[in-house]
């Protein structure tokens, strides 16, 4: 990246999955370390777009209407040319995909950096190596886009702010009550079922949690209000069941003022991490070393198995082995764990 652009903006083209999002939060902190008077503006789809308002330094979250698996290159080309005026000098690339190199290409913006990938490199000025995509943490690889080739910088944590809406209002209208520590559970996962604990074992812990004296709290989106319906008829215990109730926003505002999370690798997960939550994080299909929690306080629970991580969306063998063989009372002792360090740093008991 050019060190002569001193103060022009830097046009970031961001990941549609919530969960790049926030690791995108490190590459943002490590471009305003290196460039601290250079603005930087997000552009992503709508569904991740959310978290972009959170991250210190982005300043402008530009909508990209266009989901998973839309190609829309005409649209492509015109949000990019409707870019050309705001005169970024640099865009990052961060998804793999040709059609998103397309938009800074059409606003012809100078130096234009990414992955090399899906034959996209002519519209790159600065196509780089990806060789350690499938070993690399994620994190790293957006980071050292922050850097010229070869000279990565370190990754900070990703942070995000915590969102600014009235939580008390919140809290009314859904009729929450706080007067017991607060367990989240994140059940879904956007990528799919090989990576998510099954519904009896997110009951048990929730029985478990009920047992001790915690309020448990289940969050997620659209898609996860089958999953959350389960674990609340299983549990037979009483749960505030979020899923599909919440926007993104006010989810994370929830989860930033939970006691302790356990979720799968998922979005969810990483924004509980980013908002320094005390947490538990169930790894199936996933690897913990490509996609860990970056949370200071947290516990990654999983087994070694011959066929994980097999990074398959279902579970190849049909037997979901790697996550039926963790059971409740494992996880349970983790969040036991984590809320004991929380109470710890905090000089204040934190259990119930």
């Amino acid at each position: 990246m050019r060190a002569t652009d001193t103060t022009s903006p830097i046009l970031l083209v961001g990941p549609s999955w919530v969960g790049d999002m926030v690791m995108a939060a490190s590459l943002v902190a490590a471009l305003r370390q290196r460039f601290p008077d250079r603005p930087v503006d997000v552009l992503a789809p709508p569904a991740a777009l959310p978290i972009a308002t959170l991250i210190e330094g982005v300043r402008n979250a530009i909508p990209l209407g266009f989901g998973h698996g839309q190609f829309g290159l005409a649209g492509r080309w015109k949000i990019g040319r409707s870019l050309k005026s705001a005169g970024h000098a640099t865009a990052i690339v961060l998804p793999r995909a040709f059609k998103a190199a397309i938009p800074p290409f059409a606003a012809r913006i100078p130096e234009r950096i990414g992955y090399a990938a899906e034959g996209r490199s002519i519209l790159l000025t600065d196509a780089r190596s990806d060789a350690d995509r499938k070993t690399a943490r994620t994190i790293d690889r957006f980071v050292a886009l922050a850097g010229p080739a070869g000279q990565p910088p370190a990754s900070p944590r990703p942070l995000l702010q915590q969102p600014k809406i009235d939580l008390a209002a919140l809290a009314a209208r859904f009729d929450l009550d706080d007067e017991r520590p607060v367990l989240g559970l994140c059940p879904g996962a956007e990528y799919g079922p090989a990576k998510q604990w099954p519904a009896a074992k997110f009951a048990a812990l929730a029985r478990l949690a009920d047992e001790a004296g915690y309020r448990v709290r289940l969050f997620g989106g659209p898609k996860d209000k089958a999953i959350s319906a389960e674990i609340a008829r299983l549990a037979g215990v009483p749960v505030d069941d979020l899923s599909g109730k919440t926007s993104l926003i006010e989810a994370a505002a929830l989860l930033g003022r939970c006691d302790a999370v356990v979720s799968n690798d998922s979005g969810l997960m990483h924004v509980a991490g980013a908002l320094d939550r005390p947490l538990v994080v169930v790894y199936g299909s996933s690897s913990e070393k490509m996609t860990p929690p970056t949370a200071p306080n947290a516990e990654i629970v999983s087994i070694e198995l011959s066929c994980r991580p097999c990074f398959k969306r279902e579970c190849p063998l049909g037997t979901l082995a790697c996550l039926e063989g963790i059971d409740a009372q494992r996880v349970f002792a983790a969040v036991e764990r984590v809320i004991a360090v929380a109470r710890a740093e905090a000089g204040s008991s934190l259990q119930p």
